[in-house]
């Protein structure tokens, strides 16, 4: 073994057994972890290096792993190896190449997915982890990991065989496999499943909207067996429709639909809005009075399509106040401005109350014959803005009706 990869091993080995003093002190934990990486290597996601491969130098890279934990999924333990990690200077994901983006527009599928009456929703299950890595580079995605979990003994050498969750090329390799399979097999498939995959996910969510059940029941089939054809699952089903619901087995459903319990169940999320609502719950946390606190509060109010712009614009004046008072980050905000913050935090509760119809148009509201958007903008020396209006109009037996 040459002195430079001992010395890199020795770190790593160093790093991996500082995390067992966490374990002996959480057995849950333990379990939790072991259990994640041993369902890696029984999906064959990861395996341990051949022994053949042991000394292969060249291109070998280490990676250190830790555990992240969801705020809304505190039961639920992720293992991420992080290739970010530096060594002399340089990591994993300084030496890959990103690759275009790949990824849909998050505005353009969240207005799709108001077209239609009849809304479904999906994620496919470990989506970077469906996609492989080449044999031969698998050797850049190292780690130790103590064989069957006992951590008396020496940590071994393990590889991933798939791309990973924090990697920089991870977004483009996955988004191409999910794309590469609909183009592989639009012969087999109808136009609007191959386009639902084309154009209607958000990385690894599926976003759709069509006009009934006879579309939707049909639709929700291919994609699952489309899909299937590149390796990738589609699960956690929700829908505002009981029918979509009932066509799909229970296990494949959202765990808040699976007894089809519409009038209790809870609101399912959707990229951060709701399914057949867009609203908001906004968590006020305690922050300084300063330019980093008010920045702090603001980066917190997650709004894809814009609702809130108005509310917002508020807040973004003050902090274009502040920064032409040249008030370094961290100092506190004069009693005007103060006063001013505090009027507006006084306000961001209601928010709660701030909902949208999902769908464009009302229930019932018949077929539509012409469709027109009209523009907006204006603009100040503080600030500018635009809105546009959707406006649709039906043709009924004694007039024309708009909305």
């Amino acid at each position: 073994m040459d002195t430079t990869r001992s010395r890199y091993l020795g770190r790593n080995l160093r790093l991996t057994c500082q995390v067992t003093g966490r374990f002996n002190k959480d057995q849950v934990l333990w379990k939790k972890y072991s259990e994640f990486i041993d369902n890696l290597l029984k999906q064959g996601h990861a395996r341990k290096v051949p022994k053949e491969r042991l000394q292969n130098s060249g291109k070998s890279w280490y990676l250190p792993q830790h555990p992240v934990f969801h705020p809304q999924k505190p039961e639920k333990v992720r293992v991420v190896f992080d290739c970010s990690a530096k060594y002399r200077g340089t990591s994993l994901n300084d030496q890959l190449l990103q690759g275009p983006d790949l990824a849909n527009s998050l505005i353009g599928v969240l207005t799709r997915f108001r077209q239609g009456p009849i809304a479904f929703m999906a994620d496919v299950e470990a989506m970077f982890h469906q996609v492989r890595v080449p044999v031969e580079d698998c050797d850049s995605l190292r780690f130790l990991w103590w064989p069957n979990g006992d951590t008396t003994a020496i940590p071994e050498e393990y590889q991933m065989m798939v791309h990973l969750f924090g990697s920089i090329s991870s977004p483009c390799c996955a988004n191409f496999a999910l794309k590469k399979t609909a183009e592989d097999n639009k012969e087999d498939f109808s136009p609007l499943a191959i386009s639902t995959v084309e154009r209607d996910f958000y990385v690894d969510d599926c976003l759709k909207s069509v006009e009934s059940d006879e579309v939707a029941i049909p639709l929700v089939q291919e994609l699952r067996q489309l899909l299937s054809r590149g390796g990738f699952r589609l699960t956690k089903w929700s829908s505002n429709s009981e029918n979509i619901l009932k066509s799909l087995p229970e296990v494949e459903r959202a765990a808040s639909v699976k007894n089809l319990d519409f009038a209790n169940s809870p609101i399912e999320r959707a990229l951060g809005v709701t399914s057949d609502t867009f609203g908001y719950k906004i968590v006020v946390k305690e922050r300084p009075a300063t330019r980093r606190g008010i920045l702090s509060i603001l980066c917190l109010i997650y709004d894809p399509l814009g609702f809130l712009a108005p509310f917002i614009f508020l807040a973004k004046i003050l902090l274009q106040d502040l920064c032409r008072s040249k008030l370094g980050w961290d100092d506190p905000i004069p009693e005007e401005a103060s006063q001013r913050w505090q009027n507006w935090l006084s306000m961001l509760p209601t928010l709660d109350e701030f909902i949208i119809d999902r769908c464009f148009k009302p229930p019932n509201f018949g077929e539509i014959v012409t469709r027109q958007t009209h523009h907006f903008s204006e603009a100040s020396s503080q600030g500018y803005g635009a809105v546009s209006y959707l406006r649709i109009v039906i043709e009924t037996e004694t007039s024309t009706a708009a909305s």
